[in-house]
């Protein structure tokens, strides 16, 4: 009877899915903001991202796309769409699970779909890509804070911000980590379909102050600012940035997730 038992604690075990394992660390390390409880440890952040880094297409449900197959709808999508009319498609968001501590979720892309630049105010985003080829390209705001009350029509007040990251991703790249101050303002072009899983901690809540702000970036040359803390030469590293009430370039649809189901 022992024996029996084990047997079948260890064939759970076994058959425990890894979207369910990434589910688990994050219910036990990752804390609603406020609570007061103190912050995860680097070893937890770690094991974290050593989680993603396992985590193949087929673990969350979805099938790696290619250029001939661009639709960015994974197994969400219709298969009769012409070469015309597939550029016009959306990217597809995935919600897997959405909690108090952390979202966890899927963005799917198909070719040269951009997430216009946006900003994640107090949180901490693991981001690993499943397949495909990503252009990431992500600032840090400049500190202390340089604003600039523009007078020109069309612009309002724009901000200081510094390169952080401009680079493309792959999907044997390790996870990446944007940080509450560190890389948090960033944006998105498809080079190749593509699918990206994120863990967002804490998450998007308008009525924590946590609500996801958009910005158009302006090279550095289209303001002047003679207390800027810049050296010469540095000039192209810089861009001020300007709030946008809405972007005109992002496409979005919503998925349903197909992977495997998750023991909460």
């Amino acid at each position: 009877m022992v024996f029996s038992s084990l047997r079948g604690y260890f064939s759970m075990r076994q058959q425990s899915s890894k979207v369910q394992a990434l589910y688990d660390h994050c219910k036990t390390i990752l804390s609603p903001s406020g609570s007061g409880t103190a912050p995860p440890s680097s070893q937890a952040l770690m094991k974290l991202s050593s989680i993603l880094d396992t985590i193949q297409p087929a673990d969350v449900g979805l099938k790696e796309e290619t250029a001939d197959d661009d639709r960015g709808l994974g197994f969400f999508g219709a298969n009769a769409l012409s070469r015309v009319t597939r550029w016009a498609q959306p990217i597809t968001y995935v919600d897997i699970h959405e909690c108090d501590s952390f979202t966890m979720c899927i963005f799917c892309f198909p070719t040269s779909s951009v997430i216009p630049l946006h900003d994640h105010p107090g949180m901490t985003v693991f981001s690993k890509l499943l397949y495909g080829s990503l252009h990431v390209k992500g600032y840090d705001w400049v500190e202390p804070p340089c604003i600039i009350e523009s007078k020109g029509p069309g612009y309002g007040q724009v901000r200081l911000a510094k390169l952080a990251v401009d680079k493309v991703l792959n999907a044997l790249c390790d996870t990446s980590v944007l940080y509450p101050k560190h890389g948090n303002l960033h944006c998105f072009a498809a080079v190749t379909p593509c699918a990206m899983l994120d863990i967002l901690t804490p998450p998007y809540r308008e009525e924590e102050g946590r609500s996801c702000t958009y910005y158009h970036d302006y090279p550095y040359s289209a303001f002047s600012a003679g207390n800027a803390p810049i050296r010469d030469g540095e000039e192209e590293e810089y861009v001020w940035l300007a709030e946008l009430e809405s972007p005109s370039d992002l496409y979005m649809r919503q998925g349903v997730y197909a992977g495997p189901a998750i023991q909460f």
